[in-house]
């Protein structure tokens, strides 16, 4: 295959579309869990055992991601990536046929491994296809993309939970699907051909991305307050309606959807001002929802955190990907990966921390994340004294 292969629209949609597959992973099963543990009431743990099927593939993107990215740049991206999108269906597939509680559980582990990989090649692979201008606007699509995703995905699985437990699992089977198209349409980067040649490595940006990770650990954290908590928020109000309750969270995702596309807008200004930016007007959105008593007001407060959410994510993954040479870019989006959906591991664990350490109800715990939001906002004005070490989205545009 020739080395001065372009990727275009094909690659841009696949790289996109693999991006989508984790959020499955953890949005398809919320529909159908009381089917599940009703499935296996009898089953000793189920409580237990239920939300952890879950949530088990975030832990394991979360602690396997920087080993995936370890391998992709040793062995390389498209290998790994291929072997991922064949075991995400495998063991996605598995729980239509299984009849124990725990061998589901451990499929699910199975998945977070697959996702871990798919994730983190993506990517990584976006990184080494595009730069500047080009690489910005997709890491943007990738926040929208995985944003609409996850709305359509919870809506399918709740249809196919109509049809029983079991049917939603169906939808691992895109994996397969895409298998063929990836093995045609994507290519081992060029770069790592060029790599055949004796270079002289440098060592990992630990110290430069440190901060950064850090970040990404709290847009995780931001991110999953609303689908855990707000449910919690209305019922509080006096509002237990499921379609009242959908509809408030999808507020949420267009916030997301907008804060993405607002990035793209806000390019001419360096990173360090937008991830202030995202922080400021997440934590408003969150103080609103500590505060809110009504339904309109809620749905105002996560519309508004959505936003401050969906500008985080880009501005992130892009000054991440600028900090690193193509030998370590496998590394530096499995840590991203990592610490993203450890945040959205830890984020309901973390409310309920706050909850009981000050004895407080949600809606304290709320304005306390809210502050915490507020002053990272202003640590991140703090990043322009290293400006030479964190460059701004448009020193990353310049890139070639």
């Amino acid at each position: 295959m020739s080395v001065e292969r372009k990727a275009g629209f094909a690659q841009s949609i696949l790289l996109l579309l693999g991006s989508c597959l984790p959020v499955l992973g953890a949005v398809l099963l919320a529909p159908v869990l009381p089917g599940i543990q009703a499935h296996f009431a009898d089953t000793p743990g189920a409580n237990v055992l239920v939300p952890i099927a879950l949530t088990l593939p975030a832990l394991m993107i979360a602690l396997l991601a920087p080993v995936a990215g370890l391998i992709a740049d040793r062995l390389g991206r498209k290998p790994l990536l291929l072997g991922a999108m064949l075991l995400y269906s495998v063991f996605g597939l598995l729980p239509i046929w299984l009849e124990s509680l725990p061998a589901i559980v451990i499929s699910r582990a199975g998945i977070g491994i697959a996702e871990a990989a798919i994730m983190t090649c993506c990517t990584a692979l976006m990184g080494d296809y595009y730069s500047g201008a080009r690489r910005e606007r997709l890491f943007a699509l990738q926040m929208v993309a995985t944003s609409l995703a996850a709305t359509i995905f919870i809506a399918v699985g709740g249809l196919l939970g109509e049809y029983g437990w079991r049917t939603p699992f169906a939808l691992y089977g895109v994996g397969i699907l895409f298998l063929p198209l990836m093995a045609w349409l994507l290519w081992e980067p060029r770069a790592r051909i060029r790599t055949a040649a004796p270079t002289v490595d440098k060592a990992f940006p630990w110290r430069v991305l440190a901060p950064l990770y850090g970040l990404a650990f709290l847009t995780g954290v931001s991110m999953f307050v609303v689908p855990v908590q707000v449910g919690y928020l209305l019922n509080l109000l006096h509002i237990d309606g499921s379609q009242q309750i959908g509809l408030t969270m999808g507020a949420s995702q267009f916030g997301v959807l907008a804060g993405a596309l607002v990035f793209r807008l806000l390019s001419g200004l360096p990173a360090y001002r937008q991830l202030c930016l995202a922080f400021v007007t997440a934590g408003i959105g969150g103080g609103l929802m500590a505060i809110a008593d009504s339904q309109a007001l809620v749905v105002i407060a996560v519309l508004i955190n959505g936003l401050g959410i969906g500008l985080m994510m880009p501005t992130l993954i892009t000054w991440i990907m600028a900090q690193v040479d193509f030998q370590y870019r496998g590394r530096a989006a499995g840590g991203f990966a990592a610490a993203f959906f450890g945040g959205e591991f830890f984020s309901p664990l973390i409310v309920l921390a706050i909850t009981s350490a000050v004895s407080g109800t949600l809606q304290i715990a709320l304005g306390i994340l809210a502050g915490l939001q507020l002053v990272v906002a202003v640590a991140c004005l703090r990043l322009r004294a290293k400006r030479a070490v964190f460059p701004g989205v448009v020193a990353a545009a310049s890139e070639s």
